[in-house]
C-alpha cells in the first residue's frame, strides 16, 4: 500500500531527514491508545498493523463464544471521560463483536485511523548506531525510517499448531480457533473436530455443541474452569457503572490483578472450612473471577491450601457431569486450582452431557496423524468436515521473535531471548536502543487494558523527557537489566504457578526449547500496584537503568 500522508503539529521534535518520529507496531488496545497519546503531543508517528484492519486480539479471533472473562466496564479505556460518558456496554462480560465496535467507536471518535496503515507486516528492524535511528523493511517492500519503535504487538498474538503429521492433508476446512474465517460459517450438519481443551476451547465448545451435528473435543490435559456467569447491562445498571467509574479504576489499580476483586484479608487459616465453604460457594456462583482473585492469597502459594480449593472446584464439576468417569477426566491431575490462567466457562462441562458430544482423552489414545477425511488415533480414525485447532500461542515473545530485530553490533533479539525474555522492567532491552514495549514480557499478566494504559502512560512522558532534554538515544545499563531479570525470577520461587504447563511459564510443547522444566520467566508476578510503584520509584530517580545520549 502506498504511505499515508500524516499532517501532525511540528514541536520542535520532528526529525526531518527520518520518515517518521516514532513507529507504533500493532493497532490493537495497546496500540490505538498509544497513538492518541502520540497524536495529542503532534509527533510525527504513525501505526502498522499486519491485519487487514484495527482490533488486534479482537479483530482476529471472532470464534462461537469468543468474550471478554474480565468485566467490560474494568476493560475499558479511562482516559476519555467523553468516552466513559457515551459507550453503554450491553453485557458484563463483552462479546467479540461488540469490543471491537467499542474499539473503532474509539479510534473514529479521535480521528486515530489517519494515522493507521494496515497490511505492514514488518519483517525486519534494524538499528544503525551512526545515526540513532532504526530502519524497518514491510513485508510490501517498503523501507521506513524511525527514531523511535513502540511494539503494541499482543502477549497472545502467534497462534501455534500442533505437530501432527499430514495436517496439509486434511480435506475439509481447518484453521487454528484464532484464525476462525471471517465470513459465517454454518456448522448445521457438520461434523466438527475441537483439538485442545484450554481457555480459547473452553469458550469454543459450548457453542459448536449447539450447532454441529457431531462435536469430537480430543483433550490431552484437562484444564480447571469456573462459570462465567455472564447477564446483561441494563440502561439503570450502566448508569450506576458511570457514576462510580473513579471508584472502580481506584479499585482496579490497587488490586493484584488489576480488577475489581481483591482478595480475601484474612488468612486461610484464619477462618473454619464452614467459613471457607461458604466464601467459595458465593464466589463461585457470582461473575468473573471472583472465584481467583478474591479468594484467599494462600490458594496461591500453600499446598494444602490449594489442594482444599481444588477438591472443593472437582466437586462443583462432578455435580454438572452427569457421567463419573467423564467427569473425573475433565478434572486436572496435573496441577492444582488457580495457579495458571483460569479459563471462565458458560456451560462449558454440561456440553459434555449432550449426545453429540464425545470427549477424547488425548493423553490415553493419542492423535497419530491427520488424514484426508478427519484424525487417525492409536485406538481408530474418526471423520470429520471441520478441525479447529485451540492450541494455543507463541505466548509473550513470539510476535517479536517472528520479526528480525536487531540492536547495537548486530545482536538478534530473538537469540538474545532464546531461553527465555530478558528485559529492563518489561519496558526496554539492552543493547537494543530506542526500543520501547508496551505490554511485554516482564510486566504483570494482569487485567490487560489497565495495564496497557500503565505502559503508555509510562511510554509517553519518557519520550517528552528525552525531547525536553535534546537527547536522540536511550539503552539500557546491562546491570540493571540483569538485576531485573533476577528480581522476575525469584517472584517466581514461592508461588505454585511456577510448577504449572502454562503460558505463565512459557509452556507450549508445540514449539521446540518451550517444553515443560525449561521454564521462561515470562510475567512480572508481584502485583499491579508493586509495579506500578516500581515504575515511579525508577522515574523519580531520573530515569534510573537508562542512559541517554
Amino acid at each position: 500500500m502506498a504511505e499515508q500522508t500524516i499532517e501532525t503539529k511540528n514541536n520542535g521534535n520532528i526529525d526531518t531527514h527520518l520518515d517518521y518520529q516514532v513507529v507504533v507496531i500493532g493497532a490493537g488496545l495497546s496500540g490505538i491508545y498509544q497513538i492518541k497519546r502520540l497524536a495529542d503531543l503532534g509527533v510525527r508517528a504513525t501505526v502498522l498493523d499486519a491485519n487487514a484492519d484495527l482490533g488486534g486480539t479482537w479483530y482476529n479471533n471472532r470464534y462461537p463464544g469468543a468474550r471478554f472473562d474480565s468485566e467490560s466496564y474494568t476493560y475499558g479505556y479511562s482516559f476519555s471521560q467523553e468516552v466513559l460518558d457515551e459507550w453503554h456496554w450491553t453485557e458484563k462480560h463483552s462479546p467479540q463483536p461488540e469490543t471491537l465496535s467499542y474499539l473503532n467507536f474509539v479510534t473514529d471518535k479521535f480521528k486515530l485511523r489517519n494515522y493507521m496503515q494496515f497490511g505492514c507486516r514488518v519483517d525486519s528492524m534494524v538499528f544503525d548506531e551512526d545515526t540513532n535511528h532504526w530502519t524497518l523493511l514491510l513485508s510490501d517492500g517498503r523501507e521506513l525510517t524511525t527514531r523511535f519503535i513502540i511494539t503494541a504487538v499482543g502477549t497472545l498474538s502467534t497462534p501455534t499448531l500442533p505437530k501432527f503429521k499430514g495436517i496439509a492433508s486434511f480435506k475439509g476446512a481447518s484453521f487454528h480457533a484464532s484464525h476462525w474465517p471471517h465470513e459465517p460459517l454454518d456448522l448445521t450438519g457438520k461434523r466438527v473436530a475441537v483439538i485442545g481443551s484450554g481457555a480459547t476451547a473452553i469458550q469454543l465448545i459450548p457453542e459448536v455443541a449447539k450447532a454441529a451435528e457431531q462435536l469430537t473435543v480430543f483433550q490431552r490435559r484437562p484444564n480447571w474452569a469456573a462459570p462465567l456467569n455472564n447477564a446483561p447491562i441494563s440502561e439503570t445498571e450502566m448508569a450506576a457503572i458511570r457514576a462510580r467509574y473513579d471508584e472502580i479504576f481506584a479499585t482496579c489499580a490497587r488490586s493484584p490483578g488489576g480488577f475489581e476483586h481483591e482478595p480475601d484479608g484474612r488468612s486461610f487459616y484464619d477462618v473454619s472450612p464452614e467459613q471457607r465453604r461458604e466464601l467459595w460457594d458465593r464466589l463461585y456462583d457470582e461473575p468473573g473471577f471472583g472465584i481467583w482473585l478474591q479468594n484467599f492469597a494462600e490458594i496461591f502459594v500453600d499446598e494444602k491450601a490449594n489442594a482444599e480449593i481444588s477438591a472443593y472446584i472437582a466437586e462443583r464439576i462432578r455435580q454438572r457431569v452427569n457421567d463419573p468417569a467423564l467427569a473425573e477426566r475433565l478434572i486436572p491431575k496435573d496441577h492444582g486450582f488457580g495457579v495458571q490462567r483460569l479459563p471462565l466457562e458458560t456451560g462449558y462441562f454440561e456440553t459434555y452431557n449432550r449426545s453429540n458430544v464425545e470427549l477424547v482423552d488425548a493423553a490415553e489414545t493419542p492423535i497419530v496423524r491427520i488424514t484426508p477425511t478427519g484424525i487417525e488415533t492409536s485406538e481408530g480414525s474418526f471423520e470429520f468436515d471441520i478441525i479447529v485447532y485451540a492450541t494455543g500461542f507463541d505466548s509473550f515473545t513470539g510476535a517479536l521473535d517472528q520479526i528480525d530485530i536487531r540492536g547495537t553490533d548486530g545482536e538478534q533479539l530473538r537469540d538474545k531471548w532464546a531461553a527465555g525474555p530478558v528485559t529492563y522492567l518489561g519496558l526496554m532491552i539492552s543493547r537494543f536502543p530506542n526500543f520501547l514495549m508496551l505490554m511485554g514480557p516482564q510486566t504483570p499478566a494482569a487485567n490487560f487494558p489497565r495495564c496497557a494504559e500503565q505502559s503508555v502512560n509510562w511510554v509517553t512522558p519518557f519520550l517528552e523527557h528525552m525531547w525536553a532534554h535534546g537527547h536522540q538515544r536511550f539503552d539500557v545499563d546491562n546491570t540493571s537489566e540483569a538485576e531485573w531479570v533476577e528480581h522476575v525470577k525469584d517472584l517466581y520461587k514461592g508461588v505454585l504457578l511456577r510448577t504449572a504447563k502454562s503460558f505463565f511459564t512459557g509452556y507450549n510443547s508445540n514449539i521446540e526449547g518451550h517444553e515443560y522444566g525449561k521454564i521462561r520467566h515470562n510475567i512480572y508476578n508481584g502485583g499491579v500496584p508493586r509495579y506500578a510503584n516500581i515504575l515511579s520509584e525508577m522515574t523519580d530517580n531520573d530515569y534510573e537503568g537508562v542512559n541517554f545520549k
